[in-house]
């Protein structure tokens, strides 16, 4: 059942005071969301044409709320008990104090959130808010070229059913305040100086580079696209046939990829001038946006799967074309099939490290348990291994965590040197660890290493 938190608010309607909980969201370090159509006990609520409804509260929050909301809220329908409701998802916001409108920025149009009530600002911190606000973003930095056209954003745009207009620059806020093309029309734009490069290497590092693609000086979209569908090339299949059926997985889950590849794009720090890095190795990919984390944000921020877009005006145009879905939503599909210990977080950049899946065949080569080995592992071994000695196992289980938290990349051969048991008795127990999730395999079968999650979390 859905309750009330710091980040999320209940309404069984929609009322006047819808303005009020929005902006309290923007500014919340961590965003949030607001339910319209659930009552307080976390009940769902029928209201009538929802889709009317959603288009007012779209148009409300677009015109009632300052500065500018658009690529900062998300509005779908969830349903709960077969009962559609509106689910208001809003982004933290980095131009803050965001106000109401006709309030003007004051203690009765500035909101916060404590706890699961919204409250009025004090003065003192909206003045401070107000000092750190960003104003260096990509839609006040003029284009390097004003001459643009804009034909392919145009063509993803009619793709989705929807049609640019004539004013659409300054609905996609494409233009400075003085009315000039801003950095993010030149992004969008079918020329530009911009590329991304796609490096792949032949071993796990950057020695021999057997291919480097650059896609650009087109569109952002066009260019996002390409390295998309080139990364999904790179992404093959690999399969295994076991007495009961044929297993089949990508070197890396695809849903991730995708979404961390999307995120590199639109969080890149383009004022810096460096474009985001994609990088493929024989044992892992590596996608690097520029940028660090936002000013004001966490790494706890960064993981809690709510959405600080660095590039609203980008988020936006994303979300329009269908390379977004929902907002904050791809940290979540990202966790929900790795840890965060695939990430790396400093002061300039943001890298993502995805592992290849390994086969059981190729683990165990890394282990050194090739197949025929004679060394006390054939019939006759009786160091726990036969019939399923569960507590040999349970034993083995801490002697062999032990020594991968000393050294991660020990060897099969090693381990049953340093414990008496036998190679394949070694395999049994580092399967299990690896089903239950407690060890993972990072890198390549043979130069790969073991990371213990209990310890990297």
């Amino acid at each position: 059942m859905i309750r009330e938190s710091n980040r999320i608010e209940l309404k069984s309607q929609l009322n006047d005071k819808m303005e009020k909980e929005i902006v309290a969201f923007l500014n919340n370090r961590e965003g949030g969301i607001l339910y319209i159509g659930i009552d307080d006990e976390g009940n769902p609520v029928k209201i009538q044409d929802i889709d009317f409804m959603q288009l007012k509260i779209a148009d409300r929050i677009k015109n009632n709320i300052l500065p500018s909301t658009l690529g900062l809220f998300d509005i779908v329908t969830e349903y709960i008990e077969d009962i559609p409701v509106t689910k208001i998802v809003v982004s933290s916001g980095l131009e803050k104090p965001y106000y109401i409108k006709n309030r003007g920025m004051s203690p009765n149009g500035c909101y916060m959130r404590l706890g699961t009530s919204t409250q009025p600002m004090s003065t003192a911190l909206i003045d401070e808010l107000y000092a750190k606000r960003i104003h260096t973003t990509l839609r006040n930095i003029p284009s390097p070229r004003q001459d643009l056209t804009f034909a392919q954003l145009k063509i993803y745009y009619l793709e989705r059913g929807l049609e640019l207009n004539a004013k659409f620059a300054n609905s996609l806020e494409l233009l400075t305040p003085d009315g000039k093309y801003n950095y993010i029309a030149y992004l969008l734009a079918d020329e530009n100086g911009v590329s991304v490069k796609v490096a792949k290497y032949a071993g796990t590092d950057k020695v021999d580079l057997i291919e480097n693609e650059e896609y650009g000086y087109c569109s952002l979209i066009k260019a996002t696209n390409h390295v998309l569908e080139k990364m999904k090339i790179e992404n093959i299949t690999k399969a295994k046939v076991t007495n009961t059926k044929r297993i089949e997985r990508n070197l890396v889950e695809s849903v991730p990829l995708r979404e961390a590849l999307i995120n590199a794009v639109v969080h890149n720090d383009f004022t810096r001038e460096i474009p985001p890095v994609f990088e493929i190795f024989s044992d892992r990919m590596e996608l690097t946006s520029y940028g660090g984390l936002i000013p004001g944000q966490s790494k706890k921020d960064f993981f809690s799967c709510s959405s600080m877009p660095r590039n609203r005006e980008l988020m936006r145009v994303f979300k329009d074309v269908g390379l977004v879905e929902q907002l904050g939503s791809g940290m979540s599909r990202i966790l929900r099939h790795y840890d965060k210990s695939i990430f790396e977080i400093s002061e300039h950049f943001v890298k993502v490290i995805f592992p290849f899946f390994i086969l059981e065949e190729e683990e165990n080569m890394a282990n050194g348990d090739n197949n025929g080995d004679n060394n006390g592992d054939n019939n006759g071994d009786n160091n726990g291994d036969n019939n399923g000695d569960n507590n040999g196992d349970n034993n083995g289980v801490r002697d062999l965590l032990a020594l991968l938290e000393k050294d991660p990349y020990i060897t099969a051969r090693e381990m049953s040197m340093y414990t008496g048991f036998s190679t394949r008795k070694i395999s049994r127990i580092m399967r299990k660890l690896r089903e239950t999730g407690k060890i993972v395999r990072m890198g390549s079968p043979r130069k790969g290493y073991w990371k213990i999650k209990d310890i990297v979390e």
